[in-house]
């Protein structure tokens, strides 16, 4: 449960146009107390507790990274008096489309010896992977822009006098939410509409226009900002250069007359609102598989441009990292959160490899249930026995649960996406009794909804029996949590610890032996019968092309992907200190302490000193932390 609401701005700025097919906050209480109709707006943002789950080196500028969402984040933020210099978010797009990681099973290091002259003949297109959805981008409209509407005025409450914020959409929703953002910023706070061309983005063929540029919105918080356009600047076309050899005067946007000389052409230009930019490829050295990456080209100029050095840059949908990776290279302190523990892997593991110092964060908010909402989402439908699809029923609710005794029960699900659910409280209670209840049918004699975290629960019930009075449908509450803690299974692993000394090197070997996930077998397990299927399906339209199911050996460590070794300290409940780690890339070659390596892995690990915890992270993203020091008893 949160521990408190944080304010933010309490109204947005007068004068301002606004959209009006929306509600701006859901945290609405309409009750009767004392015959009279009370009505009260639960404002704020809120504030749970952070655990601090892991230290990478001093980190004397509290660079920090988070796993949670933005609206928490920002309370926390606002209670420590922490403010932010500039913030650049990549939140979803309200696209419609499912994003997915894509899943490689790595080699058997017990038989990478036999191996290992296939580097030259290895084809990387039969490597085995499989994609597992990381979250999905599916928004009804109303919903989305109240998420928005939360988030900004969020961000906003913790930004500094000088700062500015850059907001990166595309054509699905981002006109709506310049609106927003003129609601919350002030019209008179927008600085620029930039697009983001990028032309050697493969285009798909449509019945219209290809879609090839992105948006992005520039406002800054008050009268002061920072921007650096010199630092900024690009060269000019050679044929440009030649035509400001003598000095011109030249009229600006606002129509003032400017001298223009050659020493400013040979400067360059301050850039435009267009910027032409490369995508990341696949390939490329800045690829961190991750489908939403956005280039470091792009965040260099926004955080150059927006920013000085020893200011902190802010990014609370940080997806790949990039913008904490680029703001330290600039020498800025960062933040980085996301509420996708994939997210905050990716971007652990590439400040690791430039030798970045900084802090791991949890907020403990009850949702980080799974890595993603959208995993946990998915999982819950097939965990709660009996739930099943209903068509009749309102979009409020999930499906239904038939019963013997109470026939069709409707269930509620908190939607991990939309803060304003997570918590049930008696805004919530009565929204599901004022708008949810008296659309349901006749017969429906008892619905049941599930919480993350409740207020306090008998003031709930209290609260459903002065309230509901106007059905007669029993409501049960029920603890989502429990759902989730009965099917929890942790990787098992097998390993043998040995001290090593010879004239090379005195430390400790960890071999692992064995290493079985079954969330992840189950994963691999549900890819062979799909494509089983696929194969059947083909067969019968005449078409031979058979299905390769993907098979794992006895030992599992095709599994892996990541191992670390804590030798500071072996207590459970401490941040995390990694002393050693390897990580194994796609095609089973050994990154040892972010140092890539032309090894394959060979099933150990090395330290200098006494290893006592480790930690194994399973392809699919699952983080498991194993007890060692019992080794050595």
């Amino acid at each position: 449960m949160a521990i408190k609401y944080v304010p933010y701005f309490p109204n947005t700025l007068e004068g301002q146009a606004i959209l009006d097919n929306f509600v701006r906050t859901k945290r609405v209480l309409r009750y009767r107390d004392n015959d009279q109709v009370i009505e009260r707006i639960e404002r704020g943002m809120p504030l749970y507790e952070m655990e601090l789950k892991e230290q990478v080196g001093d980190n004397p500028n509290h660079n920090m990274v988070i796993r949670g969402e933005c609206l928490s984040a920002c309370a926390y933020l606002k209670d420590k008096g922490i403010f932010i210099d500039l913030i650049y978010v990549d939140p979803p797009f309200a696209s419609g489309a499912d994003y997915a990681k894509k899943v490689y099973i790595r080699r058997n290091p017990k038989v990478a010896a036999a191996i290992a002259q296939a580097e030259s003949e290895l084809d990387i297109e039969e490597l085995k992977a499989f994609e597992e959805k990381m979250y999905g981008d599916i928004w009804d409209k109303e919903r989305y822009l109240n998420w928005m509407y939360e988030n900004l005025m969020a961000m906003k409450s913790i930004m500094s006098d000088d700062a500015s914020i850059y907001v990166h959409l595309d054509y699905h929703i981002g006109h709506y939410v310049k609106i927003l953002m003129d609601e919350v910023f002030g019209e008179q706070n927008f600085l620029n509409e930039i697009i983001w061309y990028y032309p050697d983005s493969p285009g798909r063929p449509e019945s219209k226009f290809v879609p090839k540029h992105d948006t992005i919105f520039w406002y800054k918080k008050d009268e002061n900002f920072v921007f650096n356009g010199d630092d900024v600047r690009i060269p000019l076309l050679e044929a440009s250069k030649e035509r400001y050899k003598t000095t011109r005067y030249l009229i600006n946007s606002q129509g003032k007359r400017f001298e223009y000389t050659a020493k400013d052409a040979e400067m360059g230009k301050i850039p435009e609102t267009v910027w032409q930019l490369s995508v990341v490829k696949g390939n490329s050295e800045q690829a961190k598989n991750y489908s939403t990456q956005k280039p470091e080209a792009l965040l260099e100029r926004i955080i150059k441009a927006s920013s000085n050095e020893g200011m902190l840059v802010a990014d609370f949908f940080g997806g790949s990292g990039v913008t904490a990776a680029v703001a330290n290279k600039l020498g800025r302190n960062f933040i980085h959160c996301d509420i996708n523990v994939n997210s905050i892997q990716t971007t652990r593991d590439r400040l690791l490899a430039d030798k970045v110092e900084f802090d791991v964060f949890e907020i403990i908010d009850g949702v980080s249930l799974y890595r993603n909402p959208v995993q946990t989402m998915d999982k819950l439908k097939s965990l709660i026995k009996g739930l099943r699809n209903e068509d009749a029923l309102d979009k409020f609710w999930e499906g239904s649960i038939v019963d013997t005794k109470y026939g069709m029960m409707p269930v509620y699900l908190p939607n991990l996406m939309d803060s304003s659910t997570r918590l049930l409280d008696k805004p919530l209670m009565n929204r599901i009794i004022r708008e949810a209840l008296p659309d349901l049918p006749d017969e429906t004699k008892r619905v049941i909804v599930y919480y993350i975290d409740i207020t306090d629960k008998q003031e709930i019930e209290q609260f459903i029996k002065e309230q509901n009075d106007q059905t007669t449908i029993d409501i049960e509450l029920r603890d989502l949590k429990q759902v989730l803690d009965d099917v929890v299974v942790e990787d098992e692993a097998k390993w043998e610890v040995s001290e090593t000394h010879d004239a090379l090197w005195t430390g400790w070997k960890v071999e692992i032996k064995s290493f079985h996930s079954d969330r992840v077998l189950r994963k691999i397990d549900e890819i062979n019968l799909k494509g089983q299927q696929q194969t059947l399906q083909q067969k019968a339209k005449g078409k031979e092309k058979e299905f390769k199911s993907i098979v794992i050996s006895e030992e599992g460590l095709e599994t892996i992907e990541w191992i670390s070794l804590d030798c500071t300290t072996a207590d459970e409940k401490a941040p995390w200190h990694s002393d050693a780690e390897i990580k194994i890339d796609r095609l089973g070659y050994a990154i040892r302490n972010g140092i890539k390596s032309q090894d394959f892995w060979d099933a150990t690990i090395n330290s200098d000193n006494k290893p006592l915890r480790m930690k194994i992270r399973n392809i699919c993203g699952d983080e498991t932390i194993y007890q060692l020091e019992h080794d050595f008893n």
